[in-house]
């Protein structure tokens, strides 16, 4: 059987804002946050394996499948999504939660981590920087500015009107699955996936590099699975994490993997992941 088929959907209500999520399992509460483009479904292989011992629950991002789509960029800041990850540990009646986050969601899971440290347990980011460090190559790194031109172009006003459903499953490889992508993205809105780029993304300038060091310390233990072959956000921004965490960093990288690192390694994502949780 299908995950889809087995999964239970819910709705928390943030602020007015409906944020669909599929949870799978029992135990201690794992909260997986997806990034661009993307939705629940990502995490399907980690859900399928961490559901023996965990409470898997895979959100859609405000604007995205199932999830209320807001008009209006300022809808999409920074603490109102991680309102929204909030607003689902609270709707599942815990205190706290671990976080896992990819691209866009593992953005928004670093500032949970520094705006909700109470409610967070454990923190795992895929593929990632925290902000400062990827602030840093924003600023310096001729390259990752190269990488990043895709986002520049996301902020133009009219950008949504040249995005399609069909342009935005270009990385997903399994037939069955980009169906379901295909159908996730007719659902969602464009214009809200590019808020998130048009409220968030910091501009290569000297004040964005600065604005970044003023953030407290991650006072949770912290993994990090980066697949090197990231196209869009390079592995340099990694460099110096343990500066902004007082407790253990682990890092994990993947020579084969990509940006979507939970597909391309999803079998050494998911052992990855539990054997870190294991050592709790």
């Amino acid at each position: 059987m299908d995950l889809e088929e087995r999964v239970e959907h819910g709705y928390a209500d943030s602020g007015g804002v409906n944020i669909h999520y599929a949870s799978l399992g029992s135990g201690p509460l794992v909260v997986m946050i997806h990034g661009f483009p993307d939705y629940w479904y990502t995490w399907r292989s980690q859900m399928e394996a961490l559901s023996a011992g965990y409470q898997c629950v895979a959100m859609d991002l405000r604007g995205y499948n199932l999830s209320d789509k807001p008009k209006g960029v300022d809808n999409y800041a920074m603490e109102l999504l991680v309102g929204d990850v909030a607003a689902v540990i609270k709707h599942l009646g815990r205190d706290k939660a671990i976080v896992v986050g990819h691209d866009w969601g593992g953005a928004i899971a670093w500032a949970f981590a520094m705006m909700k440290p109470q409610m967070l347990d454990r923190l795992i980011i895929l593929n990632v920087p925290h902000p400062v460090g990827f602030a840093r190559e924003l600023v310096n790194n001729p390259q990752q500015q190269r990488s990043s031109q895709y986002a520049r172009d996301y902020r133009a006003e009219d950008a949504h009107l040249k995005i399609k459903a069909d342009d935005l499953v270009f990385w997903v490889t399994d037939p069955g699955a980009k169906k379901k992508y295909r159908e996730a993205f007719e659902r969602s809105d464009i214009e809200a996936m590019l808020n998130y780029y048009k409220r968030n993304f910091l501009k290569e300038d000297s004040s964005g590099g600065r604005s970044g060091w003023n953030y407290p310390k991650v006072k949770a233990p912290v993994l990090i699975i980066y697949g090197l072959k990231d196209k869009y956000v390079l592995p340099a921004g990694l460099n110096n994490t343990w500066e902004w965490l007082e407790k253990g960093l682990t890092l994990v990288t993947i020579p084969e993997a990509g940006h979507f690192v939970q597909h391309d390694a999803a079998a050494l994502v998911t052992q990855t992941i539990q054997r870190w949780l294991a050592l709790a």
